[in-house]
C-alpha cells in the first residue's frame, strides 16, 4: 500500500502503501514527555537526520495516496483542524466552525494572522483554492478526492470566513479534513501547476521545503514567522530544529546501517529481524506505535474470486499467524479484520469469524467443482487451472511483503491454487489496475472505520480512468445502505454500529484476507527526543529536538 503502502493513475500505490485520511486514535500528536525528561530541557537549533524506507512517487499529497508523502509534507503543511489522540476535533487554522441544520455546510472562521512561507495571505480563498484544487480532474487526486464524498464547492464569505458545502451530509469531513492530505498549500504554488508540485510543496507549516532530490530525500529549513502550531503541539512558535532532512533509504539493512552508524539520527521502519539488536543497543531507542492493516483484496467480479466459496477456501488455506510470526519476529500481530484493533469501530467478532482451517479450504474447493488435478498438482475444473494473478511492485516492497506472499504462495499450492506472483512496471500496474486485471491486490491502511466506505461501497469500484479504492470490486446494496446512513448520522455510538456490521458483512463473504496488524517501528537516537506522531501514526518534528555533542 505505504500511501502500500497504503491505486491512481500517477500514484497507485494503494498496493503498497495507502494511508487512508481518516484518523486512527492510536497516539496523540507531539512531543515525548519522558523523552523530554529523559533529555533535560529542550534545545534550540541544529539538524535531525531521519531515514524513510520508500519514496514517493507524487509529492502533492492532494494527489497521492503514499504514505510516505504524509511524512515528507507533513513538516510545511498545517491543516484546518486538527484531532486528538482521543478523536476529538480541535481547532488549527481554523478558529471555529459551525455546521448549517441540514448538515450540507460548514462555515469555517479562520485565523488571520497566518501566511505561506512564500508570503501568500492564507485567507478563505486559499482554503477555497485548495479544497477545490483536490476535486480538480487535473489534479488526478486518488485518496483526498475519494473522501470529500457530495463536495459542491467552497463560498468565501469574506476574507475570513469560507463556507464549504456538500449535495448531502458528509459526517467523516472534519475527520478526514485534519489530515496532511487536505492540508493547505499556497494558492500561488497550485497556480503553477502539477509540475511545480512534483518538486516543492509550499505550506505555512513550521519547516520550509528547500530541495527535493528524487530517489534521495528533502532537506527543510526552519520556518522563524512560525506561530500557530497545532493545538496538540508541546509548544508554539517556531520549529526547536534549525534543519531537517528526510532521506531515502530503501534498503533494509543499509537504513539500520546508517542509524546504528550515526549517519542518521532516526528512521522509520525498524527491520523487525533487528529489533532485539535495537532493544538492546543502549545508544537506541525504539517507538512502536499502532498504525493500521495490511490486507488481502480478492477480485470479486473476474476470475476465480468470484465465488465466494473460492474466496473463503484461498483465505482458510494460509495459516497467517504462523507466517506473521516467523517472518515479522512477533512485531506484527495477524489481523482479522479490514481495521487494526486500536482502531473505533474494530469488531472484535471477526477474530472468531475465519481462521486456518486446510480441512475446510479443501472442502470448499470441492463444494465449488474445483476437483481435478492436472499433472503439476493444481486443481482444475472444466480443463482450467484453478490460478490466481497477483501483481506486485517489487522495486517498491517494503516490510518483505514480496517474501510473504512467495510464502502465501507455496502454503496455498499444497491446497491446489496455481499463484501467479507478477512482478510487473509502476505503468503495467495501473493498467492491470484499471482494467480488472488481476485476481489479487495488497495493501495497507491506517484509517478509522469511515474509511471502510473506500474500501467496499459499490460508488468507489473504478469505472473510467479515474482509479479508486474498492480493490474488491465488491458490491452490495445492503452494505451500500450502511454507508449512507452513516455518511448522514452525526451520531457517533449510530455510525460505529453501522461499521460494525459492515466489517461483519465483508468478512463473513471473504471479501478482505486480513494479513497483519501494523505498528510504526521508529528508531532513534537517545540524543533525538520530542518526536511525535499524529492520529495517522505520521511522525511529528514541530517539538523534536536534539542533544549536542
Amino acid at each position: 500500500m505505504y500511501r502500500s503502502d497504503r491505486p491512481a493513475t500517477r500514484a497507485v500505490l494503494l498496493a503498497l502503501t495507502a494511508a487512508l485520511p481518516l484518523a486512527l486514535a492510536a497516539c496523540g500528536g507531539g512531543t515525548d514527555g519522558k523523552a523530554a525528561a529523559d533529555g533535560g530541557a529542550p534545545v534550540d537549533g541544529g539538524k535531525l537526520v531521519f531515514a524513510v524506507n520508500s519514496e514517493p512517487l507524487a509529492l502533492d499529497p492532494h494527489t497521492s495516496p503514499q504514505d510516505v508523502t504524509a511524512i515528507f509534507t507533513r513538516p510545511v503543511l498545517d491543516s484546518l483542524v486538527a484531532l486528538d489522540s482521543a478523536g476529538t476535533v480541535k481547532p488549527w487554522l481554523a478558529t471555529s466552525w459551525k455546521l448549517s441544520p441540514d448538515q450540507r455546510s460548514y462555515t469555517f472562521t479562520l485565523r488571520r494572522d497566518v501566511t505561506f512561507s512564500d508570503g501568500t495571505p492564507f485567507d478563505a480563498a486559499a482554503v477555497k483554492a485548495n479544497l477545490d484544487h483536490i476535486v480538480d480532474p487535473k489534479t488526478k487526486s486518488q485518496l483526498a478526492a475519494s473522501q470529500f464524498g457530495p463536495y459542491k464547492g467552497t463560498d468565501v464569505v469574506d476574507r475570513y470566513t469560507a463556507r464549504v458545502n456538500f449535495a448531502k451530509p458528509h459526517s467523516p469531513f472534519l475527520n478526514v479534513l485534519s489530515t496532511v492530505f487536505f492540508g493547505m498549500e499556497s494558492p500561488a504554488e497550485l497556480r503553477k501547476g502539477p509540475q511545480a508540485q512534483a518538486s516543492a510543496i509550499v505550506g505555512t507549516g513550521p519547516f520550509i521545503m528547500e530541495r527535493y532530490t528524487p530517489h534521495q530525500g528533502i532537506t527543510y529549513r526552519r520556518n522563524p514567522a512560525y506561530k500557530w502550531s497545532s493545538p496538540n503541539a508541546a509548544h508554539q512558535g517556531p520549529a526547536r530544529l534549525a534543519q531537517l532532512e528526510i532521506k531515502m533509504l530503501l534498503e533494509d539493512s543499509v537504513r539500520y546501517g546508517a542509524l546504528t552508524s550515526g549517519q542518521v539520527n532516526a528512521i522509520t521502519a525498524v527491520p523487525p529481524a533487528n529489533l532485539r539488536l535495537a532493544d538492546r543497543d543502549k545508544r537506541l531507542r525504539v517507538e512502536r506505535v499502532p498504525a493500521g492493516t495490511y490486507s488481502y483484496f480478492p477480485n470479486t467480479t473476474n476470475g476465480i474470486f468470484t465465488d465466494a466459496k473460492v474466496r473463503d477456501a484461498f483465505r482458510s488455506a494460509v495459516d497467517f499467524r504462523t507466517l506473521v510470526g516467523s517472518l515479522y519476529f512477533g512485531a506484527f500481530k495477524k489481523a482479522y479484520s479490514p481495521l487494526s484493533p486500536q482502531a473505533p469501530g474494530y469488531d472484535k467478532a471477526t477474530e472468531t469469524q475465519w481462521g486456518y482451517d486446510p480441512a475446510k479450504a479443501a472442502r470448499l474447493l470441492d463444494e465449488a467443482g474445483w476437483t481435478a488435478r492436472d499433472g503439476q498438482g493444481y486443481r482444475t475444473k472444466n480443463g482450467h487451472r484453478l490460478t490466481v494473478r497477483w501483481p506486485i511492485l517489487r522495486a517498491l516492497d517494503r516490510e518483505s511483503r514480496a517474501t510473504l506472499a512467495e510464502q502465501v504462495q507455496a502454503e496455498v499450492k499444497k491446497l491446489g491454487f496455481e499463484v501467479q506472483l507478477q512482478n510487473v512496471t509502476f505503468n503495467e500496474y495501473l493498467v492491470k489496475y484499471g482494467k480488472a486485471d488481476y485476481d489479487l491486490l495488497d495493501y495497507s491502511m491506517r484509517a478509522d472505520a469511515d474509511s471502510l466506505r473506500s474500501l467496499f461501497d459499490t460508488s468507489n469500484i473504478t469505472k473510467g480512468p479515474r482509479l479508486t479504492q474498492n480493490a474488491a470490486r465488491y458490491s452490495d446494496k445492503e452494505v451500500d445502505g450502511w454507508f449512507q446512513q452513516a455518511l448522514a448520522s452525526s451520531d457517533q455510538a449510530k455510525r460505529l454500529a453501522l461499521y460494525t456490521q459492515v466489517q461483519h458483512k465483508v468478512t463473513e463473504q471473504a471479501v478482505v484476507f486480513p494479513v497483519y496488524v501494523q505498528s510504526v517501528l521508529l528508531g532513534r537516537s537517545t540524543r533525538v527526543h520530542g518526536i511525535g506522531f499524529d492520529t495517522q501514526s505520521f511522525p511529528l518534528f514541530q517539538d523534536a529536538w536534539i542533544t549536542r555533542g
